[in-house]
Formats: structure tokens, C-alpha cells, sequence
């Protein structure tokens, strides 16, 4: 089965304020980004689980104009802070790309 990191056109994250990271995965297709949506696979219980954060700490939004899923989530330390290994949060993205999808 293909991963997030198979089938999108893009997957990133950066900061959203020192407290929390915004992981982005955009498509490229309206056909991959509507199997993707149609799965379920992306939700706010996936995040949940690969940032060991709640569910509802996790703000999700589909961007069906933009063909993209967004997910904004706690940091669980601080940008900056010590023991913070990712100033920036620009490597957060990594754990979704393994996800596996059905398309």
C-alpha cells in the first residue's frame, strides 16, 4: 500500500507559534486528494497518535481548494526550550510519511 510520502505532492511543517506545529500534506491531483479524503486515513485521531497528543488538542482542516489537510498540534516542548531537538519545526512532518493510504 502507498504512504503520505508516496502519493503527496507535498508534506511539510513548521512552527505556529513556539507552542505548536502545523503539519501541511498537499496533492497534487483533485483524483489523489479525494481517495486520500475518502479513506478517512488523515483525521485528528492519526495525528493524536504519531505526536502522542489528544485528539482534541489536534485543529484539522481539509482544504478542498487548496488540495491539502492540515493539522495544527501542541508542541511537546517548547521552540527553543531544552530538549527542543527542532527549533524551527521543520522536520515534524516526518512521522506522517510513513502513513499508509488507500489509493
Amino acid at each position: 500500500m502507498p504512504t503520505i510520502g508516496d502519493v503527496a505532492l507535498v508534506c511539510k511543517s513548521k512552527n505556529a507559534g513556539p507552542f505548536e506545529v502545523t503539519i501541511d500534506a498537499v496533492f497534487a491531483d483533485r483524483e489523489t486528494f479525494d481517495k486520500v479524503n475518502a479513506s478517512g486515513v488523515l483525521c485528528p485521531e492519526l495525528f493524536a497518535k504519531l505526536y502522542k497528543v489528544r485528539p482534541e488538542d489536534v485543529l484539522f482542516t481539509v482544504y478542498e481548494a487548496g488540495l491539502a489537510f492540515k493539522a495544527t498540534l501542541p508542541r511537546l516542548v517548547p521552540a527553543g526550550d531544552l530538549g527542543d531537538t527542532d527549533v524551527y519545526g521543520a522536520q515534524q512532518h516526518a512521522p506522517l510519511l510513513a502513513v499508509e493510504v488507500p489509493v
